[in-house]
């Protein structure tokens, strides 16, 4: 589990969105920090089209954590992004750097992703980009 979720950032930080689509399950759950629950891969999809619309980021400093269950694992890295284009609800976007660190926390089955929950600190992310 921890190749798999090492493989994901891997490929998040590639941009191939069509290979990192292909490690989640049809119905895989994303919950997003400090919002919904959105189920399935079409809707990761959405998300990751809106992501790359709106953001320029990688992730750096991957760290991964196992524990006893083999189908969890948990990650924290630092993200480090550019706000390029404004995202409904949010500041206006001028190119704003950032860096932030998030924890994620992934469950897998057969060899896929079936959730994944993402946390940062929002209001340090605020501050970043309305400086």
């Amino acid at each position: 589990m921890k190749e798999l979720i090492q493989h994901y950032y891997d490929t998040f930080n590639s941009g191939n969105r069509a290979a990192l689509l292909e490690l989640l399950s049809d119905d895989v759950i994303h919950e997003i920090n400090e919002g919904g629950q959105e189920i399935g891969r079409e809707a990761f999809r959405k998300f990751l089209d809106r992501m790359d619309r709106c953001y320029q980021e990688q992730v750096e400093s991957l760290c991964v954590f196992s524990c006893d269950n083999p189908n969890r694992v948990a990650a924290e890295f630092f993200i480090r992004g550019k706000y390029i284009a404004t995202d409904e609800g949010l500041p206006e976007a001028t190119g704003q750097p950032y860096h932030l660190r998030i924890g994620a926390f992934f469950e897998s089955s057969n060899g896929r992703i079936t959730r994944i929950t993402n946390y940062y600190n929002l209001a340090a992310w605020m501050k970043m980009v309305c400086a």
